[in-house]
């Protein structure tokens, strides 16, 4: 036997008026069927049963449907109330994130006005540390070398391409000499890396853009990659250069070891060096490079993250407007639905009265 709740959910105002006027014998389709040509695939209840029966049921469970809420008995409605609630929960997760969005805009902004004046005091440090190696013309050796790249990025994301730039950049490199090893300063180079090329991955240094770099992390970090047992021949530090506010490139800056410094041509140029001179440069000046490159990545990382998080919430914007437009007309299509129900009703009863 059909239930009762149910049978009362499939019947409109109108019809629940006609089955106790009709007095014929005649099977009552209750019910629609989809029409395929609209692309509607949802399925539809239909019962046949005749006026009297559907009557007879329909006076049984009114006492049962006057405690039934009328979103239960009308599935449009229901539908309708549903929709409302979905585009209302999204409206208010893109206002959170929106609100998120700004609030890391603002910080950024703060961190990158500082980041810029630090990076014009680091800058004497990367220029001056690569003037010894242009004036004595090292030439990293061709054959038999042993490179090492040291990839520039951060733990934290939300920026751009800024990390994925200088990972691209290495794997570049790596398509063309697959016995290339890798330092991460950071971990989403070792992040991005670590799929096709972890075998190259010799050391990672993490917890690298919490805080603004400082030479001391700089001088921990040569002595880290001084004491990997690595022994290198030439090798590239890859950052990201700083050019303005919304612009910056991948750029590297050559490092060389003992050996290439001492077969430089124009090494005689300077009497009074000797290996362990070269030597205690050669670290200066590492941890001078590695100072000023996570210098220029810091203030790119952060001029990035600031157009990001702006474009983030410029987009979160145009959506809360489509939202709030789909939501108004949403509801102006249910308020619209339920008067024409009352309506049809009202006028069904005038009729039969």
């Amino acid at each position: 036997m059909v239930d009762a709740i149910q049978l009362a959910a499939l019947l409109t105002i109108e019809e629940r008026v006609h089955l106790d006027t009709r007095e014929s014998d005649e099977k009552i389709l209750i019910g629609s069927e989809s029409n395929p040509r609209k692309g509607n695939r949802s399925t539809s209840t239909k019962l046949l049963i005749s006026p009297k029966i559907a009557g007879t049921m329909f006076k049984s469970i009114v006492p049962v449907l006057s405690q039934v809420p009328a979103e239960v008995c009308l599935g449009q409605q229901n539908r309708g109330m549903a929709t409302l609630k979905t585009i209302q929960m999204r409206l208010k997760s893109v206002r959170n994130i929106q609100k998120i969005t700004q609030s890391m805009k603002m910080v950024s902004a703060a961190k990158y006005t500082r980041a810029e004046r630090e990076l014009r005091q680091a800058r004497p440090y990367g220029v001056g540390a690569q003037q010894f190696y242009e004036k004595v013309e090292v030439v990293p050796k061709e054959d038999d070398s042993k490179k090492l790249f040291i990839a520039i990025t951060s733990d934290r994301g939300l920026c751009g391409a800024v990390h994925t730039g200088v990972a691209r950049y290495i794997r570049g490199e790596l398509l063309k000499d697959p016995s290339i090893k890798v330092i991460c300063v950071g971990d989403k180079s070792r992040a991005i890396l670590s799929r096709l090329y972890g075998k190259n991955i010799e050391m990672v240094a993490k917890e690298v853009g919490r805080l603004p770099p400082t030479f001391l992390d700089a001088a921990k970090l040569t002595n880290a990659i001084l004491n990997l047992g690595y022994e290198y021949t030439d090798g590239k530090i890859i950052y990201n250069r700083f050019k303005s506010v919304v612009a910056y490139a991948v750029a590297d800056i050559p490092i060389f070891s003992l050996k290439s410094v001492e077969a430089a041509e124009k090494l005689p140029v300077y009497d009074s060096l000797d290996s362990e001179v070269i030597q205690s440069y050669l670290e200066f000046s590492l941890a001078s490079l590695l100072f000023y490159t996570m210098k220029e990545g810091a203030c790119s990382e952060q001029s990035s993250r600031m157009t990001a998080m702006d474009n983030a919430s410029k987009n979160a914007g145009e959506m809360i407007d489509k939202l709030a437009l789909t939501f108004n007309r949403t509801r102006q299509a249910v308020i619209t639905r339920e008067l024409i129900e009352i309506i049809s009703g009202a006028s069904a009863l005038e009729s039969k009265d």
